[in-house]
């Protein structure tokens, strides 16, 4: 994303691939690309720099207005910590609901391996790992004290079932 700055003071921005007029001058929608740093310079229009955008699971984010520093269009956020009781509630129960998934397809497997103990054994390891897992990270989300601790969880990774398959590496085309 570009903007139009004069004096320096922001003025609007301008979405790449989109035309637009200034100076009563109109630009097709591809001259952002092929311009080059020079050109866009005498006419004002500068990069946009995002700053850091927290995670909307956890903080109420908010959008600060556009700030013209050091020859850029600076746009940075307010990131407001969420309740940490609510979010860490709404981390368990998503953990949970995705362990639900992945095993009620398999649930058969349970009741037959009451009868015949031998039963797929290897799913039987699988649905175990997957209620570890879950019990796991449960009581990594609980532990945190701070929603920064909770943001900063990694994504859970959840063991592949016995029949997964791992793609081929694709070979160069020669």
């Amino acid at each position: 994303m570009f903007a139009i700055i004069k004096s320096n003071q922001f003025v609007k921005f301008l979405p790449e691939n989109t035309p637009f007029k200034l100076d009563d001058v109109q630009y097709p929608a591809n001259w952002l690309n092929l311009s080059t740093p020079e050109e866009k310079a005498r006419l004002g229009i500068v990069d946009v720099v995002y700053g850091q955008r927290a995670d909307d699971k956890y903080y109420w984010v908010s959008e600060d207005a556009p700030v013209v520093d050091g020859g850029v269009v600076k746009i940075n956020y307010t990131n407001t910590p969420k309740d940490l009781f609510e979010s860490q509630s709404n981390a368990v129960n998503a953990t949970n609901a995705a362990a639900y998934s992945l095993l009620a397809p398999t649930d058969y497997i349970d009741i037959r391996n009451l009868r015949d103990p031998e039963y797929k054994i290897d799913w039987m390891l699988w649905r175990e790992q997957i209620r570890n897992k879950a019990q796991t990270y449960v009581a990594a989300i609980t532990a945190c004290t701070t929603i920064e601790e909770l943001a900063a969880l990694p994504a859970v990774q959840w063991p592949n079932n016995p029949d997964y398959v791992a793609p081929a590496e694709q070979l160069p085309v020669a």
